[in-house]
């Protein structure tokens, strides 16, 4: 029996479509990888064995199975998202442990399309900070499991880079896509503000939560995107050479990038100059009150998702994140700074079409108790990794992680990618451009 864990989303489906493979036997070669390998990775915080063989056997039944774009696909789904049938507990003890009733939007148009759901990833508390830990466990990153996975789609982003799932689904508030992705080797995409629906806790986080696939191809990539945005990504109507601004430049001040990940922009950049486009060297014109106005949202966002809950059983860093915000919420919602922001960046991709900067600053922290440590500890540590991804929640613009390069360890760096609105058809290109020139390895050495 054909071993299709570790397989492509698009070859799996188009398998399964051509009765290769039948659901059933795809899905049990992919839990039983999930058993194997999760104890030591802690990607799941739950996983529905039986429920996902039963609906896997339904996918394989339907009349329209030859038209599938995901037919039997196992997906993953962060566990801030609603699954029929279970409970969603944003990585809390403070959420209520009751099943869900229906399937958030994006999870039905998984569902619609062929794909099952395996289980639920795990997250950081309220899916607030770069580390996945708490009381339903730890994500560690498969290439180096001594570090954290990233957050806040810490859990999904692992699934995939260990094999265990060919796609997840993420969202992505300050970065929870993006950050997983580049630790592990990923590529995903954080689209534009309503290419893909998002309902994301209470208010996505002022409309700057966005959600998006975590895959190992850009292919995946766009095959997932087209699902949950429900429309294909075309490619651009003129393929002509592209303006680039290569960056390494911190939008935060005071934080430095470590040698391999200003090393993963060199040569993303030699890439991108052989296949035509024109690149140099430009900074963002990033204001001095960036970190400020990002931690104002940031804390703000954790507010309001915190308001009905029992703030007893918050850990401690989420308690002091969500009092900080408190104040705000009022000036965050009416969305001022972020619409400055916007207007002091337009200029800039009025001359390029694209910015190429570090997907992270250095690698990610140690896979330790974070959410057991004081709240000042943990914004250092969230702020001098990944500085390079809050941005482009602020202004709502597409942005995308791609691997390219790698550390010491042999653990992958990234480079981000972002555009002007509307503009994932050129990420998504370029991606492409990347992956042929430079492919890399698409899930970690476990076996």
């Amino acid at each position: 029996m054909t071993d299709w864990a570790g397989r492509t989303a698009a070859e799996i489906a188009a398998a399964v479509r051509e009765k290769r493979a039948t659901p059933r036997e795809v899905m049990a070669r992919h839990l039983a990888r999930i058993e194997r390998l999760d104890g030591r990775i802690g990607a799941f915080r739950a996983v529905r064995a039986e429920a996902a063989l039963t609906e896997a056997d339904e996918v394989g039944a339907r009349g329209d199975l030859g038209e599938l774009p995901l037919a039997g696909v196992p997906v993953a789904v962060k566990d801030n998202l609603a699954v029929r049938g279970e409970s969603v507990r944003v990585g809390s003890a403070a959420t209520p442990d009751a099943p869900a009733g229906s399937d958030h939007v994006t999870v039905a148009r998984l569902r619609a399309a062929g794909a099952v759901v395996v289980g639920l990833t795990n997250v950081p508390e309220l899916c607030v900070f770069g580390t996945t830990d708490g009381v339903h466990g730890t994500a560690r990153n498969p290439w180096d499991p001594a570090r954290s996975a990233g957050g806040s789609s810490g859990g999904s982003a692992a699934a995939v880079a260990a094999g265990m799932v060919p796609l997840a689904l993420g969202n992505d508030g300050m970065g929870s896509l993006r950050i997983p992705a580049a630790n592990c080797g990923l590529v995903t995409l954080k689209p534009g503000h309503g290419v893909v629906p998002a309902g994301i806790g209470d208010g996505d986080w002022f409309g700057m939560s966005e959600n998006g696939p975590l895959a190992t191809t850009v292919e995946d990539l766009r095959l997932m995107l087209a699902v949950l945005a429900d429309t294909a990504v075309r490619s651009r109507e003129d393929p002509g050479a592209l303006r680039v601004a290569a960056s390494l430049r911190s939008p935060l001040a005071g934080v430095t990038v470590s040698r391999p990940y200003a090393d993963a922009v060199r040569e993303a950049a030699g890439v991108l100059m052989k296949a035509g486009h024109q690149v140099r060297r430009a900074e963002p014109p990033y204001p001095a009150s960036l970190g400020a106005s990002a931690l104002a949202h940031w804390t703000a966002g954790t507010s309001v998702d915190a308001r009905e809950l029992d703030r007893r059983l918050l850990s401690r860093r989420t308690r002091v994140h969500a009092a900080l915000g408190r104040p705000l919420v009022r000036r965050a919602a009416a969305g001022a700074a972020r619409q400055a922001l916007r207007d002091r960046l337009e200029p800039f991709f009025a001359e390029y079409d694209v910015l190429l900067t570090p997907a992270l600053a250095r690698r990610s922290p140690r896979a330790v108790a974070w959410h057991e440590r004081g709240w000042l500890r943990n914004i250092a540590a969230n702020s001098a990794y990944s500085p390079f991804t809050p941005p482009w929640n602020l202004t709502g613009w597409p942005a995308m992680a791609v691997p390219v390069g790698t550390l010491p360890s042999g653990a992958p760096t990234a480079v981000q990618l972002v555009g002007r609105p509307g503009s994932e058809a050129t990420l998504l290109e370029l991606a492409e451009r990347i992956e042929a020139l430079r492919p890399w390895r698409r899930t970690a050495p476990l076996d």
